[in-house]
This record gives C-alpha cells, structure tokens and sequence, in this order.
C-alpha cells in the first residue's frame, strides 16, 4: 500500500485543526444519537438529524473566520452551531425545551437555531427565510465597511422557494461578502431530487444571479473547506457572493415524525451507509497519522462523558416561568 497523501497540509491545515475538525464532527454525531434515544424515550419531542452531513457543515464553518463572521443555519446543522461556539449543553437545553436555551428559552423546537454572542441568526419554521437574513447582514457588512462575510446553510428543497431566488438575485446585483451552501442531501423530506430540480445541478443556477457555483463532494471535509475558502477569500477581496452545492446523505429519517422506509429501500440505505462521512475522515485521519488508536479511545470517552453530563444537566434544569410565556413578545415597561 504507497504513501496516503496529506491532503489537509496542502490546504494550510495543521495535524491540531483536522483532529479538531475530526472531533466536531463526531460531537454532533453522538448528540444527534444520544438525542433520538431520548425521543425514542419519550423525553423530548422532536429531532431532526444531521448524520451524514457533519463534514460539509464542519468543513464549511471552518473556512470560515469564525471569531468574526455571521452564519445563518438550518436546522440540521449541529455541526455548524458546534463549530461556532453553542455548547453540547446548550444543545440539550434546547431539545429538553428548559428556561436556559440559548436559542428560545424553551419557546421553539429543536432546530431553530439562534445565538447572538455567537453570531448565530436566529431562525425561523419557514424554510428558506434564513437566505435574505444572511443576505443583510452582508448588506450591511459592505454599507458599514466591516471585513466581515456570512454564511447561510439550507436543503436543495429549500432552493425552490422564492426567498431562494430573491436572496441570491439581491447579493449578486450588489455583490455582497455571502456564502449560500446548500446540503444537498436529494430528499426534501420525501420527495426525491429528481422530482424536486429540473436543472443539471442547484450550482448550476449561481450563473444565473451573477456567483460561481460549485458542486462538490459534502462527504469529504477537506474538499468542503477547500472550496468555501475560497468563496471567504472572494467575499472579503470584494468579488462577491458565491454559491456552493455540497453532495450529501440524509443517514435517517427526515425527523423523529418521519418514516423514510415508506419511500426509500433497504438497497439505497445501505449504500448511503457505506459513504458515511464520519467513516471515509477517520480512515484518511488514521492513513495520515493523525487519529491513533490511543487518541480515538480517549475522544470517544471524553465525548461520551461530556454528552451524558450536558443530558443530566439538562434533564434536570428548570422549565421557563408559565408567567414569562409572553416575555420577548411585548414591549414592557422598563424596555426588557
């Protein structure tokens, strides 16, 4: 067997950054299952899964000047929230619906991300409306002068919605510092891509609104981050916006209400699993020397603790005050 080539050092990344990449991903992963474990359970309500798109979400964030730069997520994207500062805790707060969620304090579902110290966009139930959000604050970056750019993450169901059409015309007429990357993961909830896209590809469309589109593989992180790297470098030279199609797989169902086996075989998820992202890193991490047998065990078990910690806390925090049920709705005296 030759020499595996170190594609992550080619990219400027050090042994540190795709192990840390490597360990975000698999954060999300085990909150997502430990999270259709609690439904399961009856704890907790709702859960819309991110397995099988962490490395097009990780590979995205971390192209990004993430200390500094807006994102705009939809409501698969664990990896992302992650990767921008929310905290497994955080996530649990939010999917146990307690007065501590950083995203509601309890109001929303799971998956309506938002959190402003963290540059987090709030998001809202209908999908797509993400797109024109992320697509002012670009605006205002450019009206303010600041070298700053923003990153909106949707389905490709979520690319036939007019917001879609309206966001992406509105930055390529102004060319605005905005990363539109869309997950493609070929079912909006049940409806297949075919069915769903008449063009070749959703990156085919960026030519159309005055951006590059690119499709590339959103099962492989590096090329992700390779990519939206140089859709950041754009955005901050001033060359505008750009769109970027990553190809992924939806490993579940589309939500804990969804029975995907009513319109997917046993053929087509198992093939899926066999290009499962978090699979495919770990070898290239362990060909490279990077992921040692040692370091794995200890990440599993560090995550493990850290997950079942952040559940109990969780599990055990307070609900929001029934009397503060209309708080951040009203104005109230004293302007809280």
């Amino acid at each position: 067997m030759g020499k595996v080539e170190n594609r992550h050092q080619d990219l400027g990344l050090s042994d540190d950054q795709v192990l840390d990449m490597y360990r975000t991903m698999l954060l999300a992963r085990k909150i997502d299952q430990r999270m259709w474990l609690l439904n399961r359970a009856g704890k907790i309500p709702f859960v819309i899964s991110c397995q099988g798109q962490e490395a097009a979400q990780v590979g995205a964030s971390y192209a990004l000047n993430r200390d500094k730069d807006y994102v705009a997520p939809y409501y698969r994207d664990l990896g992302v929230v992650l990767a921008f500062g929310m905290t497994t805790k955080e996530l649990f707060l939010a999917a146990f619906a307690k007065a501590d969620d950083p995203n509601s304090g309890g109001r929303q579902m799971p998956g309506h991300f938002g959190q402003k110290k963290n540059r987090i966009l709030t998001g809202s139930s209908p999908v797509t409306t993400q797109l024109p959000h992320a697509v002012g604050v670009a605006l205002a970056a450019k009206m303010e002068g600041e070298e700053i750019a923003s990153l909106v993450t949707l389905g490709e169901g979520s690319s036939n919605q007019g917001d879609f059409h309206e966001g992406l015309n509105f930055a390529g007429v102004h060319k605005l510092p905005v990363i539109t990357m869309v997950e493609n993961n070929k079912y909006a909830i049940s409806v297949p891509l075919e069915r769903q896209v008449a063009s070749k590809s959703v990156a085919d469309r960026g030519v159309a609104y005055g951006m590059p589109g690119y499709q590339v593989d959103g099962n492989d992180p590096l090329e992700v981050y390779k990519v939206v790297k140089e859709a950041h470098e754009r955005a901050m030279n001033g060359d505008g916006p750009t769109l970027v199609e990553a190809m992924t797989e939806r490993l579940t169902a589309h939500s804990s209400d969804d029975n995907d086996k009513a319109y997917r075989d046993e053929e087509e998820l198992e093939e899926m699993k066999k290009k499962d992202n978090l699979i495919s890193f770990a070898q290239y991490l362990r060909d490279v020397g990077v992921l040692t047998e040692e370091k794995e065990e200890a990440l599993n078990k560090e995550l493990d603790d850290e997950i079942n910690k952040a559940t109990d806390e969780a599990e055990n925090a307070p609900y929001a005050e029934p009397e503060h049920a209309l708080k951040h709705v009203y104005a109230e005296e004293g302007g809280e």
